[in-house]
């Protein structure tokens, strides 16, 4: 997995991460702020965040000003099950759980659609040194 962990950080600058939060004690708000940091174009999505840190942040995958290459879950694995069908509508195929938001289910559902997945590493001990 170290190869494909390498890949999506070199290969991919826009991510999304589902499930940021305003709330700076969350992984959704650490994850988002840490990789915009390292010079990611970052899109926090969450339905119920209108702003953070004066960033516009989207209701779904499905509204997403552009394509991203990648999309960091940090929610639960049911919800990460819808996220992923809208990552299929959108052509995403790339995705990262964080530790926690994978499941038996969830790895399922993305080897029967051809997912490229990483999981069971924080993205954000994993990115150290990729920025910019």
């Amino acid at each position: 997995m170290e190869g494909l962990v390498e890949d999506f950080l070199r290969r991919g600058r826009r991510v999304a991460v589902v499930g940021v939060s305003r709330d700076p004690g969350k992984y959704g708000y650490r994850v988002y702020f840490d990789l915009k940091g390292k010079g990611f174009e970052v899109y926090g999505v969450n339905p119920n965040v209108d702003f953070i840190g004066g960033d516009r942040v989207y209701r779904s995958v499905l509204d997403l000003p552009v394509k991203v290459d990648f999309v960091v879950f940090v929610v639960p694995p049911s919800v990460g099950l819808k996220v992923l069908e809208d990552c299929l509508r959108v052509g995403v195929k790339r995705v990262w759980f964080q530790p926690g938001a994978e499941s038996d289910e969830v790895l399922e559902f993305c080897r029967r659609n051809g997912f490229e997945v990483v999981w069971g590493v924080c993205v954000m001990l994993k990115s150290e040194g990729f920025y910019g």
